[in-house]
């Protein structure tokens, strides 16, 4: 996040500004800091979304209030705690029966607290393992497989997160076959993960979402269990890969650009049939792409950076939409 247009984005009638303190699916630090200034200096109360970031250490900065959920640090399942900084103005909730008293879980409030005493007195030490670990997969997998974009920033990021996304290969697809080898990773978007929604930050960052892998490591992984995720990545992505590959393009060519119909068809086949036809325009020359998925929209841009081809644009067309990328070399 750029505090600068964070900063922009605040209006006179902005009554809470929101961050999260680390991006759930990339695990992306973000400058909590230098927003809340920004936030305070316009007068706007910042509330920071800290439940990636708070087993690993504090959040600094002079933020109004902060939330996090104890399972991501170990805890009990269905606790959550908020923080409101002394001077902020609050009208406190809670939840009540029919006669107007709560039931507020007091052992499980206590176990939140003490695991993650627990798990903060251990925290910088096992930091440095995980970033070991994690920087471990972020430069091994694009050897170990072709047509790999890791995403997330390389250095200001959580510990124990990693997210790269493949060309060429169904999210669901791959999550599957991972598990079979006795993985378990996610895909698409963190919050609707069961859906396997393509994820809204990707897109925002202009990467590839199709084929996305997020890795979360807990504390205690065994850096063996790494090696062995890393030997058996390749062969399942090649082998998901072999099973898409299999569709012929539709082409046809129409005056001075190749047309490629993916219509009814889910990504990454429409991009794998672009990658299939490039090569038979001339440099300049255009290929139309025409797809009903609209996670097209989102892995047709990013395939076209990963290559360095130019996407033109997109345009409507009689079903679905046109996506148009040029080749330049």
């Amino acid at each position: 996040m750029d505090p600068s247009a964070y900063a922009a984005a605040l209006r006179e009638d902005t009554a809470l500004a929101c961050l999260q303190s680390a991006n759930h699916e990339v695990g992306t630090e973000q400058p909590v800091a230098e927003v809340a200034e920004v936030c305070r200096a316009a007068g706007v109360p910042l509330f920071v979304d800290a439940a990636q970031s708070l087993g690993w250490g504090t959040v600094e900065g002079d933020w109004s209030l902060l939330a996090a959920s104890a399972h991501k640090w170990g805890g009990p399942a269905g606790v959550g705690l908020l923080v409101v900084r002394k001077g902020v103005r609050f009208a406190a909730q809670g939840p009540v029966d029919e006669r107007g008293y709560g039931f507020e879980n007091l052992p499980a409030i206590v176990a939140a607290a003490a695991s993650l005493r627990a798990v903060r007195a251990e925290a910088a030490q096992e930091a440095v393992r995980l970033r070991e670990l994690t920087e471990r997969i972020r430069a091994r997998v694009p050897e170990l497989v072709a047509d790999v974009e890791v995403v997330g920033d390389p250095e200001r990021r959580l510990p124990g997160i990693v997210t790269f996304s493949c060309l060429y290969v169904d999210g669901e697809t791959l999550l599957h076959e991972l598990d079979r080898e006795g993985f378990s990773v996610s895909s698409g978007s963190s919050c609707t993960s069961s859906t396997l929604t393509p994820s809204h930050v990707l897109k925002a960052m202009g990467v590839l979402s199709e084929g996305n892998v997020r890795i979360s490591l807990p504390a205690g992984t065994a850096a063996e269990d790494v090696e062995r995720f890393l030997a058996v990545l390749p062969g399942v992505v090649n082998g998901v890969r072999e099973k898409l590959g299999a569709p012929t393009p539709s082409a046809v060519v129409r005056e001075d650009e190749l047309v490629v119909d993916a219509l009814g068809k889910r990504c990454p086949i429409p991009v794998i049939e672009l990658a299939k036809v490039i090569g038979e325009v001339p440099v300049g020359g255009l290929v139309r792409v025409l797809s009903d998925d609209e996670a097209a929209r989102l892995d047709i841009p990013a395939w076209c950076e990963m290559r360095e081809q130019e996407y033109v644009g997109e345009e409507p067309a009689d079903k679905g939409t046109a996506y148009l990328v040029r080749r330049t070399s």
